[in-house]
């Protein structure tokens, strides 16, 4: 056990060949000490490699800063997002009404489970310093984006089939994710608010500017 309580192994070094797998083994290392702390200064190279059970500059050939590592865990995190959404939305039938709900429950459960990797998609622990990281504007800018359209989506789906009022999907779409965003934020956040059983039905209902139809 090293110092700082984390888990220290020794690992096998890698035939030729295999750097990818490495890289992956670096990513997967982070994501475990993002959900183990739900801090994102955790993570760090040292850390990272101690988790590994590499020396620290072997990280360089893969990632050239922390960023550039908090960047693929937070790309394989929204990956993570967009495929169960995808799958929850196909689960719930041809009804775009179901659709919709089915995916707004799908974000607020991903939130739930994955509390670590939600906080460095959504939360603001994740800000990176873009004028000294190897991250750019344009990574940023990208992230979340592929979510944000399946919701836009699904609630132009809604205003075809006339169960939605809806004037501006895009922008409502925004509204509605803010709105999952900030009960998820406060469920965490207030565990112990005698929460509506119904409060994300009306939430829902009310942003995507649902009708009974």
């Amino acid at each position: 056990m090293a110092e700082d309580g984390s888990a220290t192994r020794t690992r096998a070094r890698n035939r030729r060949g295999e750097g990818a797998r490495l890289r992956e083994e670096i990513v997967a290392a982070a994501v475990d000490l993002l959900e183990e702390t739900g801090d994102e200064s955790a993570i760090t190279l040292r850390s990272v490699a101690r988790r590994v059970g590499i020396a620290a500059p072997s990280i360089y050939r893969h990632f050239p800063d922390q960023p550039a590592i908090m960047l693929a865990v937070t790309r394989n995190a929204f990956a993570e997002l967009d495929e169960r959404l995808r799958a929850d939305v196909n689960a719930a039938g041809d009804a775009p009404r179901a659709r919709l709900l089915a995916l707004c429950h799908s974000y607020l459960e991903f939130a739930r489970t994955r509390p670590g990797r939600y906080r460095a998609m959504f939360g603001g622990v994740w800000t990176p310093d873009l004028s000294t990281a190897s991250v750019t504007e344009q990574d940023m800018a990208t992230l979340g984006r592929s979510s944000m359209l399946l919701l836009a989506e699904a609630l132009a789906d809604c205003v075809t089939a006339g169960c939605s009022t809806s004037t501006d999907t895009f922008a409502d779409a925004v509204a509605l994710w803010l709105g999952l965003h900030g009960l998820a934020d406060q469920r965490v956040a207030a565990p112990a608010f005698p929460w509506p059983p119904d409060i994300a039905e009306r939430l829902i209902t009310s942003l995507a500017r649902l009708t009974d139809r």
